[in-house]
């Protein structure tokens, strides 16, 4: 396959620009000459190779075949039916405009049917004997822009048809002509024949195809259903298959038995009184046996009943309209959609489309999130799918979003299977990332004007009737309503909604006005940004924010404690990429977002009086931090004192530059981390209470030369802050023994003490001549005289004993 692609480019590559490259470095006077002496020739070519080059170049996939001679038929039906607004005699007796396809799974064919306006002698021996010549884009350029909306446009899409078929018949009456047959094993000839049928088709055309060996399985009723409901569903013609199915039928049964019955019977009618003629008629009725017989039959079933409501006017369809596509679009009868934007984009590309965004996610939506990338839009053409794996259409955190794109004039290759430009696929996700950004931030807001405005006529209405508190109970239960109703958006979507934030630069700011957040404020219950800046205390100007492994863990932080006494809010980050996210926001609404598990956090409200107070503390907390600083110099950047601890003597938190608590552990975590030690982390800063008495005893041991176990204590007290503050302890077995050592010295046992071995006396079991009591019937047994145990034993054991 790549061979032959490789050499169809080189014969396109030569025949574009082969000659340039040859003449471009000739003279004026030498290129004169050459044209004077040079012969032109045609360019011969084996008809047959190039025949099997374009087929196998073009198309991918050999179910192709059955989209394309669709699209021809759509397009012949639309010529008739554009032909007969002017002269409507020339739909004859034949008015129906439809498709039909018959499968033969005897002789292994297929046959597309349409009452289209049908081909001539000269049409099938210019149109299907001419490679690259389309009779649709002859018949755009006769009608001189005649309104009519035609797919097949290259010339090429009939040929598709030699992928699965070894030979290929077409049968066809055009209104002008009798009815022809031109037949082709896509080799190097065809045959044009005058059908001896007759006039069969009545008008119209016929296409059958002798399948291949290995294309067998088009011949299955299944197959090509399923076929037509992937790629041509929404064709605006009705597209019929004749299918075969079994039904039960009652019949007279004519055994020899049931003759001899019947005989027996009518002997015995012959003794009895004869009654009424109808009662003869109905007992004569009864006397006849039938049977139940298994029979099949052929009949016509249309397979594209659904209708492409996406070219309706939205003011047309209902929501129960838009449910019922949903569902079959999804494949999922079971659910309606969260929400719908139905929209047409005019400009620099005109198509329209028809977005849902599903209410529940797809459980596999992160399995290979950063894999190659498929959306749920499908692309159609004039009603006819063209592609439904998009890779650049819809960025990753909106893979879940389900809907079509239909478009009359978007520029596709000649294969009809991806688009030429990349142009236009950037202009067509702009528009459709937008309009789905529009629909979130409207389930988001709720804005109390606007629904006053949309029921001002009912309130008024109702104003006599309702008091301003029944009023003021209805609009705070709707908007109670509406808020449950996004945060069971946000439940499934919230992370790709937090993605989104980290990948999607140019929308970063609307997607962050629709992210919701749990907060000290009141941990059940999600809030937005908008939400805490309006209850942030005056003169606020950051968003605090602390991540960790759950909520529970972060409200009893020691961090925020300090925070949450002069009544500052936090936000509570639980979720994995909810760091990322908001260190990819960096600020909302000029409001900087600010990790309070950084050492570089500075206090808020912090004067001269308190700076003062600090720089004193520092003074005098010197000998203490310097000698910890030393003593845990391996980890530890710098020892400080804190502003933020309200109860616990010690804090760890990072640096600037360092791993968060909640971001070390994310990253050890991973399948692919480095195990080549903590430093990788950064070292962390160690903040220390001064008003605790624990640290206040240190500073003077420190003071009066600390001892091992000084240090000791010291060791243990930084490795349970490291514990608390999140991070995880590098040696535990260390930590361990060192906290057993200072447990014995609390308990005023030597920290050295060795282990001893307890003695304990054991007490013998006196003996007794009495078997246990059971009230279950068990039978017991001295099975040792020596022994005073008693034991179960079997009968057969008893025996020998």
């Amino acid at each position: 396959m790549q061979r032959k692609q490789k050499a169809f480019g080189l014969l396109l590559l030569f025949m574009l620009s082969g000659v340039q490259v040859m003449t471009q470095d000739l003279t004026e006077e030498q290129r004169k000459l050459l044209e004077q002496s040079q012969e032109t020739h045609e360019f011969q070519a084996e008809t047959g190779r190039l025949m099997d080059i374009l087929i196998n170049s073009l198309y991918t996939q050999k179910e192709i075949f059955l989209r394309e001679l669709i699209s021809n038929a759509a397009d012949a039906l639309d010529k008739i039916r554009f032909l007969s607004v002017k002269n409507p005699e020339i739909l004859g007796d034949k008015t129906e405009l439809a498709i039909r396809i018959e499968i033969n799974t005897e002789e292994k064919t297929v046959s597309v049917t349409d009452s289209g306006i049908g081909m001539t002698k000269n049409d099938l021996i210019s149109n299907l004997g001419t490679i690259a010549k389309s009779g649709t884009t002859q018949f755009i350029e006769a009608i001189k822009g005649g309104n009519v909306n035609l797919i097949g446009q290259f010339g090429v899409g009939f040929y598709s048809c030699f992928l699965a078929g070894q030979k290929v018949s077409v049968a066809s009456k055009n209104t002008d002509d009798d009815q022809y047959i031109w037949e082709s094993q896509a080799a190097h000839s065809f045959a044009v024949s005058k059908d001896p049928r007759g006039n069969t088709l009545g008008r119209g055309t016929q296409v059958t195809i002798h399948l291949k060996q290995d294309a067998v399985e088009f011949a299955e009723e299944s197959t090509i259903k399923e076929l037509i409901k992937k790629y041509s569903e929404f064709i605006n013609f009705p597209i019929y298959l004749k299918v075969t199915r079994e039904i039960s039928k009652q019949v007279e049964d004519d055994s020899e038995q049931q003759q001899q019955d019947d005989q027996q019977q009518e002997n015995t009618d012959d003794d009895e009184v004869k009654v009424k003629d109808d009662d003869d008629d109905d007992a004569d009725t009864k006397k006849k046996a039938t049977k139940t017989i298994k029979e099949k039959v052929a009949e016509w079933v249309q397979i594209n009943e659904n209708k492409a409501i996406w070219l309706r006017p939205k003011e047309e369809i209902s929501d129960d309209d838009y449910k019922k596509f949903y569902k079959v679009l999804s494949k999922n009868s079971g659910e309606d959609p969260f929400n719908w934007v139905h929209f047409k984009a005019e400009g620099e590309v005109e198509f329209t489309s028809l977005i849902y965004i599903p209410k529940r996610a797809p459980s596999d939506m992160f399995d290979n999130y950063y894999g190659k990338q498929t959306t749920n839009l499908k692309l159609y053409v004039r009603r006819v799918l063209i592609s439904e794996e998009f890779e650049d259409i819809l960025p990753r955190y909106l893979s879940f979003v389900k809907g079509v794109i239909d478009s009359d004039e978007l520029p596709l290759n000649v294969n009809r299977e991806t688009l030429q430009q990349l142009k236009m696929l950037k202009v067509i996700s702009r528009k459709i990332v937008k309009k789905i950004l529009e629909l979130f931030q409207d389930a988001a807001s709720y804005d109390d004007e606007d629904e006053e405005d949309s029921e001002e006529g009912e309130e008024d209405e109702n104003m006599a009737e309702t008091t301003p508190e029944e009023q003021q109970r209805l609009k705070d239960e709707k908007r109670k309503k509406k808020i449950d109703e996004y945060n069971e958006f946000w439940k499934e979507y919230g992370k790709n909604i937090k993605l989104g934030v980290i990948e999607d630069s140019s929308n970063r700011q609307k997607l962050a006005e629709l992210t919701r957040w749990y907060s000290s404020k009141n941990s059940t219950e999600l809030t937005s940004f908008d939400n805490y800046i309006e209850r942030a205390k005056p003169g606020q100007d950051s968003i605090y924010y602390l991540a960790g492994e759950n909520k529970e863990q972060l409200l009893a932080s020691p961090i925020i404690q300090g925070l949450l006494k002069k009544g500052y809010e936090v936000l509570l980050l639980d979720d994995p990429v909810d760091e990322f996210t908001f260190q990819h926001l960096n600020e909302y609404k000029q409001k900087k977002l600010v990790n309070v598990g950084k050492g570089d956090f500075k206090q808020p409200e912090d004067n001269d009086e308190q700076r003062k107070k600090q720089k004193a503390l520092k003074k005098v907390f010197q000998p203490l931090t310097d000698w910890w600083r030393k003593l845990l110099s391996e980890s530890v950047d710098s020892v400080i004192i804190s502003q933020r601890l309200i109860d616990d003597p010690i804090i760890v938190v990072s640096s600037e530059s360092g791993y968060s608590a909640n971001m070390e552990r994310i990253s050890k975590a991973q399948a692919y981390s480095s195990k080549s030690g903590s430093h990788q982390f950064g070292k962390k800063i160690v903040e220390i209470n001064p008003n605790h008495q624990a640290i206040q005893e240190l500073l003077q041991r420190v003071k009066d030369d600390p001892d091992q176990e000084t240090e000791e204590m010291a060791r243990v007290l930084y490795e349970a802050a490291l514990v608390n503050s999140g991070y995880s302890i590098p040696n535990p077995e260390k930590f361990a023994s060192r906290f057993y050592k200072l447990f014995n010295s609390a308990l005023g046992i030597d920290r050295d003490a060795p282990i001893k071995e307890y003695e304990v006396e054991i007490e013998e079991e006196p003996e007794t001549s009495e078997p246990p009591q059971s009230d279950d019937g068990t039978k017991w047994e001295k099975v040792n005289t020596d022994d005073a145990k008693w034991e179960t034993v079997s009968d057969d054991k008893r025996d020998d004993l």
